[in-house]
């Protein structure tokens, strides 16, 4: 292997040249953008899309949305479009002709110096321009000036057109996630019984009415317990290999725990209310109104509801609980944090079909968290891998 200043550790099969440092401004033409007088924007299509910084960004593609009659500086179609203002270094393409503001620049680049860009902002190559600012930036001078290292033109081609592959898959799994939790978010709404007993929509062997109660007469509804020393009553288990629950683990992407880092106590010298079977839990500070399932002795902090003795199917419980999430935050106490009152969960009025229904719906809407939740996972071992590709593929 040629000397690491001058070839990355992984390249494809063939390519043994140098790669040549240069200046990133001598291989590409770098245009700085220069905002339209405001009195120019418009909401009207039909004008010119304007591209002033990040917020017109998504997914790495200019997405329009503001107009302006009056026209600056301009990036043509397939250009590479670089935040210059904070946040500095995000990279995204265009896939339209655009007016260009004072927060971005404009590159003619392909799609190795895409991906390069990419992997200047992850190493943070431009945080030494603006270290100290009042206001992050960086000039013409130093774009232009930025160092880089360059293979022949063939084996930038091959570097790009794998990395743009991974880009691809990764989109296509970020839309079918989206489209699954827009598909959940509709039927939340519709699968879930209000005061008229009848849900909007139901499998079809269910006709009958739901019945309303409160959720203290289907649940005995305690609240957690932060970890206090052994000579308090109060506590009710010690176990130094039991994780403990709290607010800030409440990370989990489908609200359901399989296991926890933390630990109560090394010496085991503190007590807490620790669970052990699958028990539903209702985040009430904080995370307000997040629903978890736990499938793991853990100890539970005091910003938690414990269900327990539940007459209702755990699962279909767990959704409906998402789907009342946004009702919780009317409620919320101010506070240094948001918190939720336990006797407002307690007395909180539910509409619940047969056992049978329950499970039936629980069951189907797991279902899609599932897939929600794989391609999550398809998502974060794609970037694992490309973030591992782009450490070794560039010097």
């Amino acid at each position: 292997m040629k000397d690491e200043k001058k070839a990355p550790k992984l390249r494809f099969k063939g390519f043994t040249d140098d790669w040549e440092q240069c200046k990133l401004g001598d291989v590409a033409k770098i245009t700085m953008g220069q905002s339209p007088n405001s009195k120019n924007y418009t909401d009207n299509p039909k004008d010119h899309i304007l591209v002033q910084g990040n917020a017109d960004m998504k997914d790495g593609q200019v997405h329009p949305r503001i107009w302006t009659t009056e026209i600056t500086k301009i990036a043509d179609k397939g250009d590479l479009i670089l935040s210059v203002r904070a946040p500095v270094g995000d990279i995204g393409k265009t896939s339209y002709d655009v007016v260009i503001g004072r927060g971005v620049a404009a590159i003619k680049g392909n799609e190795f110096i895409f991906q390069l860009l990419k992997r200047m902002k992850t190493v943070g190559y431009w945080t030494k321009y603006s270290t100290g600012s009042t206001f992050e930036s960086i000039n013409s001078l130093e774009i232009n000036n930025a160092v880089i290292n360059l293979p022949k033109e063939h084996e930038q081609n091959k570097v790009g057109k794998i990395l743009s592959y991974m880009d691809h898959a990764i989109t296509l799994h970020e839309e079918k996630k989206r489209q699954l939790e827009r598909l959940k978010s509709a039927l939340l709404k519709k699968m879930f019984a209000d005061k008229s007993g009848y849900p909007v929509v139901r499998f079809k062997e269910f006709c009958d009415e739901w019945q309303g109660t409160k959720l203290r007469k289907i649940s005995k509804i305690v609240r957690g317990a932060s970890p206090r020393p052994i000579s308090d009553p109060k506590w009710f288990d010690n176990d130094s290999n039991v994780g403990w629950l709290r607010i800030s683990d409440v990370t989990s992407q489908d609200g359901r725990i399989h296991h926890l880092k933390q630990h109560i106590s090394k010496q085991g010298q503190a007590k807490t209310r620790v669970i052990s079977e699958p028990h539903l839990l209702l985040s009430i500070a904080a995370t307000v109104g997040k629903p978890l399932i736990n499938y793991v002795k853990i100890g539970v902090h005091d910003g938690f509801l414990i269900f327990i003795e539940p007459q209702f199917d755990l699962e279909f419980m767990f959704q409906w609980l998402e789907m009342f999430r946004p009702q919780w935050s009317k409620y919320g106490q101010p506070g240094s944090q948001i918190n939720l009152n336990s006797d407002l969960v307690k007395n909180q009025i539910i509409y619940l079909p047969s056992r049978e229904e329950q499970n039936q719906i629980g069951i189907f809407l797991n279902q899609i968290d599932s897939l929600i939740n794989l391609h999550q996972q398809k998502i974060n071992n794609i970037n694992s891998v490309k973030k591992s590709l782009l450490q070794k593929m560039f010097i």
